[in-house]
């Protein structure tokens, strides 16, 4: 089952037992309420370009406090959290924490304080790095001075656990970013810091807080980048909660992965490009990229309740709310969202020829109820002549194969009752074709929605050769855990796709409501099976698009994991140093896709699976050796 916090095994807030829920709810009550009365200072939003403390030889001097405080993550009018927040002695509480930064060999005393008057705090974070864990316990009104050197360089973030709290609830506002530099200084960077508050509002709804750098879209901070420039940034996941990051309209290269406590960077020929990176719980990396296309972009959590206005708000909007169903950018998206606008260089003007492009129609239909979900939605290719019929539906949408180099233009036909876009997953392509009405933007025009009855021509480029996905951006939990989504292969120029040999594997949802169940090519239980010979080389491409959670696929002979070969990530090319034979077992998360090679060392029967629910339930798939 599917909880708000994103996990499985946890229950949702709709089905918390009363007297659990009764006492989460008396439990967390003094530390929220949507129009506190008492006085206490407002939160700051921290955007993490000041770091706190100052600097006398070689020891940074800190003074912290935790107190409490209102903290307001929407609009300024919005509601008001009343939570335990970190600040400066004599300064605004800050969500997320004060940034604390030094270069490695930095001394750091850091007096902390609990004024609290009825929760303990347990620190963590506050330690050299690279050290063993530490956890440090204040009382109320208890304060302590913590003296320690700050260790390897790296990308960390210390956090308060505010009093002993249950699983129901989430206090993970009290966090901020801890960043070490080499010694020589770092070029220069954005520090992102993820951070949640949640607790049940009632035995139906869960409220959240979910924030970049101390506010929730469309409130966050609107980046301005330029075309050809590269960009770093930091983001910190101070949450309970896994976030996979996406990028709309660019790769991202990852550089390192680390934790409060360690931080690996990689070497130049372990890096890897990616438009979607998994962060699990309390995890921070640093990435790199560089804008190739002006217009507007997104980079944003990809599961689907972190983003969504009837899910990631203080106060969740019902499934049929205006808001929920707006094609305003600023009221149906919600929570951990980020805008950036690219601009080209001074003096320059971005120029795409389109010679010839090879032109498809798609069509957004609704056929006859089947599953769990409450509608059957669907991407229909045209095939010929003809315009499929319009009850006719295809559950994963239809398979787009391109041509890397080759312009396409999809006309998509909306033929639903309401209004759709369609976003074209991992495609460097142009803002306005990127597929997020009223956001993106080419020459001055907003992409429009695709509205009931018209048509939008969407202009896509393809200049790498992969794996990846097209999907509904607007209603997102309705259409796309109703089917609105379908993969998209891009091939070199001269090669043709062979279903024989090449394996399409795309994981979506059965329907957002109670419990979740994944569907793999449209299907809960089994895929037709695939017949090999012995030495043959097949391509096995995964993808997955569900709402939430990710999806463990494995491929076993007898019980006995077998081998693969790593190929690719998102449609770009692995780096040599990760494309080694390893064993056939791999988690793809929300907005992931992966390929391997797969050679069949003899005759025999291997089973692809992937479980497709909380209940034991599992998808196969046999792959016949001869």
């Amino acid at each position: 089952m599917y909880s708000p916090r994103g996990g499985l095994g946890l229950l949702p807030a709709g089905l918390l037992p009363a007297g659990l829920l009764a006492a989460a709810l008396l439990a967390t009550a003094p530390l929220a309420a949507t129009r506190p009365t008492r006085a206490v200072a407002a939160v700051s939003p921290n955007d993490n370009t000041r770091s706190a403390g100052v600097v006398r030889r070689d020891t940074l001097h800190l003074r912290l406090v935790v107190q409490l405080a209102d903290w307001t993550p929407e609009a300024p009018d919005g509601p008001v959290l009343r939570v335990a927040a970190f600040a400066e002695e004599g300064g605004a509480p800050q969500v997320p924490a004060p940034l604390i930064r030094v270069r490695a060999g930095t001394i750091v005393s850091a007096s902390v304080r609990n004024a609290l008057a009825d929760s303990a705090i347990t620190l963590f974070g506050l330690s050299t790095r690279a050290a063993a864990r530490d956890s440090i316990i204040l009382q109320p009104g208890e304060a302590r001075t913590l003296t320690f050197a700050a260790g390897a360089a790296g990308t960390y973030y210390y956090r308060a656990r505010i009093g002993n709290p249950s699983d129901l609830v989430e206090y993970d506002q009290a966090g901020g970013a801890f960043i070490v530099d080499p010694p020589e200084g770092s070029v220069p960077d954005r520090v992102f810091v993820l951070n949640i508050w949640g607790q049940p509002l009632d035995s139906i709804r869960y409220s959240n807080a979910l924030t970049i750098n101390g506010k929730s879209w469309p409130w966050t901070e609107r980046l301005s980048v330029v075309v050809g420039d590269t960009v770093r940034w930091r983001v910190i996941n101070a949450t309970g909660r896994p976030h996979p990051m996406h990028l709309h309209g660019a790769y991202f290269r990852v550089d390192s992965k680390g934790t409060s406590f360690s931080d690996t960077t990689y070497a130049a020929e372990q890096r890897r490009l990616v438009v979607t990176e998994a962060m699990s719980a309390r995890q921070t990396m640093l990435v790199s990229w560089s804008p190739v296309r002006p217009g507007r972009w997104l980079f944003h959590c990809h599961i689907n309740f972190h983003v969504t206005a009837s899910d990631a708000r203080v106060v969740p909007l019902a499934h049929d709310d205006h808001d929920a169903e707006s094609t305003d950018p600023a009221q149906h998206m919600a929570g951990l969202v980020l805008g950036i606008e690219a601009t080209m260089p001074p003096g320059v003007t971005e120029r795409e020829a389109r010679v010839s492009p090879r032109e498809l129609d798609l069509f957004v239909q609704e056929g006859a109820k089947r599953g769990h979900a409450d509608r059957t939605l669907s991407f229909v290719l045209q095939r010929g002549a003809t315009p499929p019929a319009h009850d006719s539906t295809e559950i994963p949408g239809s398979l787009l194969v391109l041509t890397r180099g080759q312009p396409t233009d999809v006309r998509v036909h909306n033929r639903l009752r309401e209004a759709t876009s369609v976003h074209w997953h991992g495609l460097e392509l142009e803002s306005y074709s990127d597929g997020v009405a009223g956001w993106g933007v080419t020459s001055g025009m907003s992409s429009p929605p695709v509205l009931p009855g018209e048509v939008f021509t969407a202009r896509l480029s393809t200049p790498k050769a992969g794996t990846f996905i097209y999907h509904t951006h607007l209603r997102d939990q309705e259409q796309l855990t109703s089917g609105m989504y379908g993969p998209i292969v891009v091939l070199e120029p001269g090669t043709v796709f062979d279903p024989r040999t090449d394996h399409v594997h795309i994981v979506g949802w059965d329907s957002y409501r109670d419990q979740m169940r994944l569907l793999v090519n449209g299907d809960s239980a089994y895929s037709p099976a695939v017949e090999m010979r012995v030495g043959d080389t097949h391509r096995l491409r995964f993808i997955n698009i569900g709402a939430a959670e990710a999806a463990q696929f494995t491929l076993t002979r007898d019980s006995v994991l077998a081998e693969w070969r790593p190929i690719a990530k998102d449609g770009a090319d692995l780096p040599a140093s990760q494309r080694a034979v390893r064993k056939a077992d791999v988690l793809v998360d929300v907005g992931e896709t992966y390929d391997f090679a797969f050679t069949a060392p003899s005759a025999g029967e291997w089973i692809l699976s992937l479980p497709t629910g909380g209940n034991g339930a599992r998808w196969s798939r046999r792959i016949i050796v001869r």
